[in-house]
């Protein structure tokens, strides 16, 4: 003979979706906050990764301020900018990269490298 279940008091029943409920109570207060918090970390770590970037390219600046404070690298930097020195004569030459190219073809017609 099969026993039969013995069926659970109402108020046990009862309790026990009370403690669901107040399960999905909590759940529903703390997701807002916990959502924030994630979203709050993903940033963090962006930023982090922005701000080591920009440590990296102060530090490359800083390298480049150093070592263009010689003669040498300043007048470099002049002349490509396009500036002379006293005394000198600045030319223009125009279409040098069709001249190149002109180049380039007649050494491969002549099978140079």
């Amino acid at each position: 003979m099969p026993r039969k279940g013995r069926r659970p008091s109402r108020s046990i029943v009862l309790r026990r979706w009370l403690a669901v409920g107040a399960l999905v109570l909590v759940a529903l207060l703390y997701y807002r906050p916990l959502k924030a918090y994630i979203d709050a970390r993903g940033q963090l770590a962006q930023h982090q990764h922005m701000v080591q970037q920009l440590r990296a390219d102060k530090a490359m600046l800083e390298h480049r301020l150093g070592s263009s404070t010689s003669i040498a690298t300043l007048a470099r930097e002049a002349r490509a900018l396009g500036y002379v020195r006293p005394g000198e004569r600045l030319y223009i030459v125009k279409g040098i990269n069709h001249w190149r190219k002109l180049q380039r073809a007649s050494m491969m017609a002549r099978g140079g490298h």
